[in-house]
């Protein structure tokens, strides 16, 4: 139940021809506790519940428990979220023996584009595509418990 993933900026919009998926998410959060994050998702027809523990120093890794809940109990928790929903595209792409997954955020987190991989420890190595920027594992900003609250336009 432990989690190790790392976050990446995304250079351009090449990552795109590769996908071999791509899924509209829309999510909330009904705590955004950094000790406790308690998220409901709505990923294409199926709804998801995780728990989130605190991440480890290093931002690497964190405790992670899902469950999947029917779309009508997603639909209605996103109801009753914190303030702050976020809307994005998921795109999988494929890139060696790992899956790249890029998240293209809409509405007040528009134009900010992140790439996530997760790991089976924290020292496993990956081939790094082209598309693939600078690295923003453990910046708190980045999170998505963080980007509902303080939205990528408000940066600026």
């Amino acid at each position: 139940m432990i989690e190790i993933e790392r976050k990446f900026l995304v250079t351009s919009n090449a990552f795109k021809d590769q996908a071999f998926k791509s899924t509209r998410i829309v999510q909330g959060f009904l705590n955004r506790d950094p000790e406790r994050t308690v998220r409901v998702r709505l990923k294409g027809n199926k709804g998801i519940l995780t728990v989130k523990g605190q991440s480890s120093n290093n931002g690497l890794s964190r405790f992670e428990w899902e469950k999947d809940i029917e779309k009508h109990e997603a639909e209605s928790l996103l109801k009753l979220c914190e303030k702050g929903i976020i809307e994005k595209i998921r795109h999988e792409i494929k890139v060696g023996n790992h899956i790249f997954e890029v998240d293209e955020f809409f509405g007040d987190n528009q134009g900010l584009v992140i790439a996530e991989i997760e790991l089976q420890h924290e020292n496993e190595t990956f081939e790094k595509p082209i598309w693939l920027g600078k690295e923003v594992t453990g910046h708190i900003k980045y999170y998505n418990s963080q980007l509902s609250k303080q939205p990528y336009i408000s940066w600026k």
